[in-house]
């Protein structure tokens, strides 16, 4: 059965492989990564939407990520190599995910791109630059579809303005998705516990989730993503490719199908260690049978004597008199006599 975002819970986050523009405009290749996302364990491939023209000025866009791997000058003339597709390819797209069991999302960036993409996604995503959009945010919320909102280099006032433009009553459900819009991010900048602080300022929306851009470690552990899972992100976003070493996009912090099959594992350990929050003494039965101290005779003690602390122990045993019955055995006499050694039963006390 295919995961939606409303069954998504803690230790089993909806997690959306964010391929972006990964694909380089080639159609073929972008199929395959959404194969790849699928086989992995993602329940989303999300795209992004948009036209250069339409998304960044021609002068007045410079590059705000690092430009040893994407050396585009500007944000337009990036943008402009990579908004080859429009609806007859993202129509294309979506049924490859549905052929492969999975969710197919996509980014609008501008009011044209959010109508093209309506018809095709579940829900909408809405990008940390664009939570001051007041004419996108009103056009996607138009669409009377839940919203995952990433607040990235945003203020608490601002997040808040955006909850509010998008609130209305075609809009029942906001996901917050706490995000550090640096291309990558260091770790040390990650700021997870940012993610704490929304859950505790914005208690009126449906949930939080966490947008991802620290790059893997060598070994594919990402442990901003298990950190955020662990603090209860129920949606997970992180960029996805089929190859880690690519120059350019969002090659270089993406994780692969590698990465997020280790993950997929790792959240599922994670989610059997964390159990029911019920306890199953069947489980531990043989313990208490075995481990617990019972009361054993540390000497003699013969028929008619006082049973008292010092002549008594307490051992670990697998019969006798728990050793929780303590206080009632001390001061009784012994019915019969008792060795050294021997586990008192109550046939052994005299009542």
């Amino acid at each position: 059965m295919r995961k939606t975002l409303k069954n998504a819970e803690y230790l089993d986050p909806y997690i959306i492989a964010e391929i972006g523009v990964n694909h380089g405009g080639n159609m073929d290749l972008a199929k395959k990564i959404i194969q790849q996302a699928a086989a992995a364990g993602a329940d989303a491939a999300k795209f992004q939407t948009y036209k250069a023209d339409k998304l960044a000025s021609k002068g007045h866009s410079p590059y705000y990520w690092d430009i040893n791997e994407e050396p585009a000058e500007n944000q337009h003339s990036l943008f402009s190599m990579y908004d080859k597709f429009g609806e007859t390819e993202y129509k294309e797209l979506k049924k490859c995910c549905d052929e492969n069991n999975i969710d197919f999302l996509s980014t609008p960036f501008d009011l044209e791109s959010a109508d093209m993409i309506d018809p095709l996604v579940p829900f909408h995503k809405i990008a940390s630059a664009d939570i001051t959009n007041i004419p996108l945010l009103r056009k996607i919320a138009s669409k009377k579809k839940t919203i995952l909102l990433s607040t990235g280099a945003s203020t608490n006032e601002e997040i808040t303005n955006a909850i509010n433009t998008l609130y209305n009553p075609n809009v029942s459900e906001i996901y917050l998705l706490h995000c550090v819009l640096n291309y990558p991010t260091p770790k040390e900048h990650a700021q997870l516990a940012l993610l704490t602080n929304l859950k505790e300022d914005f208690k009126n929306v449906s949930g939080f989730g966490y947008s991802d851009h620290v790059a893997p470690n060598t070994d594919g552990t990402m442990p901003a993503l298990e950190m955020a899972v662990i603090q209860g992100a129920v949606v997970i976003e992180k960029h996805f490719t089929h190859d880690k070493n690519l120059k350019g996009n969002d090659h270089y912090h993406a994780m692969d199908e590698k990465d997020l099959k280790a993950f997929r594992i790792k959240l599922s350990d994670y989610k059997k260690i964390y159990g029911s929050g019920k306890r199953n003494l069947e489980w531990e039965k043989k313990a208490v049978t075995n481990a617990r101290r019972r009361i054993v005779a540390s000497k003699d003690i013969k028929t008619g004597d006082e049973i008292n602390e010092g002549n008594i122990i307490a051992l670990r045993a697998n019969t006798g008199i728990e050793v929780s019955f303590w206080d009632n055995i001390i001061g009784k006499k012994a019915a019969a006599d008792i060795p050294s050694g021997k586990p008192l039963e109550n046939n052994d006390i005299i009542k």
